[in-house]
C-alpha cells in the first residue's frame, strides 16, 4: 500500500509553510523586476545567450523559496552579479560584430530564388523537414512563392515573396505533392526533392540533380499563393 501521507508530508514543518509562500512571492517579484531592467522581449525572440541568463536567474532564485537556511539577499547578489555581466556583454556585443555572431550566432540564408542554399546548409541545425514545416505555417506551398528565406538568430524564418505575375515553378512542400516519381514525362517541369532545382528537360526519374546530385524528383507546381 502506498503511504501517500510520506510522500507527500513526511517532516514538513508546517510552520515553514508560509514563510515559504512569502519568499515565493518575493523572489517572483524581483524576477519580474530584474527582467524587466534587463530589457527582456518575448520568448519566442529569445537568444541563446538569454536562454543562459534566464536560467542563471531561475536556478538562483528557486532555492531560497525553500531553503529555510539561505537569505534571500544571497539571491540578490546573484541577480545583480547576473545582470551585470548581461549588460557587459551586451555593450561589448553592441560594438563588436564578431562577439554579436559568437553570442548569438548569424543570420542564415536559406531559401534564395525558389530554390534551397545549399552552400550554408551544415551552418544550422534545421533539417529540411523542419523548414518544410516552417515554410507550410507561412501558408507557402512551394518554393517557387519564394524569393528569399533567411533563420533568424531567434530561431524564426522571414520570407520575402515573388509577386502573383513573377511566381515560378517550384519544389511542392505539401505531403500531397511530395511525391518522389519512377516515370517522367516530357515538357514537364519536375523539382529536385533536396534542393529545389528545377528541370524541364528531365530525362529520367533518377537523373543527377545538377546543383545538389540528388536523384530524387518530384512534380514542380507554380500555383499562386492563396
Amino acid at each position: 500500500m502506498i503511504d501517500f501521507e510520506k510522500i507527500f508530508a513526511d517532516g514538513v514543518d508546517f510552520s515553514f509553510l508560509v514563510e515559504i509562500g512569502a519568499r515565493t512571492i518575493i523572489m517572483f517579484l524581483l524576477i519580474l523586476i530584474i527582467l524587466r531592467l534587463s530589457g527582456r522581449r518575448g520568448v519566442r525572440q529569445l537568444t541563446v545567450f538569454e536562454v543562459a541568463i534566464i536560467i542563471s536567474l531561475g536556478s538562483a532564485a528557486g532555492d531560497p523559496m525553500f531553503q529555510e537556511d539561505l537569505p534571500i539577499f544571497y539571491s540578490v547578489v546573484v541577480f545583480i552579479c547576473v545582470i551585470l555581466v548581461y549588460k557587459s556583454i551586451t555593450w561589448l556585443a553592441s560594438r563588436s560584430e564578431s562577439i554579436t555572431q559568437l553570442l548569438e550566432g548569424k543570420v542564415l540564408p536559406v531559401v534564395k530564388d525558389g530554390v534551397f542554399d545549399i552552400q550554408h546548409e551544415n551552418d544550422n541545425n534545421f533539417s529540411r523537414m523542419e523548414f518544410f514545416a516552417e515554410l507550410r505555417n507561412l501558408n507557402v506551398e512551394h518554393l517557387g512563392q519564394v524569393r528569399e528565406g533567411v533563420l533568424e538568430i531567434d530561431g524564426t524564418l522571414s520570407v520575402l515573396f515573388y509577386a502573383d505575375s513573377d511566381v515560378r515553378y517550384g519544389l511542392p512542400l505539401f505531403p500531397s505533392a511530395y511525391k518522389a516519381v519512377t516515370m517522367v514525362e516530357s515538357l514537364v517541369p519536375y523539382a529536385c526533392m533536396y534542393c529545389g532545382q528545377v528541370l524541364f528537360n528531365l530525362e529520367h526519374d533518377s537523373t543527377l540533380c545538377p546543383r545538389c546530385k540528388s536523384k530524387k524528383w518530384c512534380k514542380a507546381l507554380n500555383n499562386k499563393r492563396v
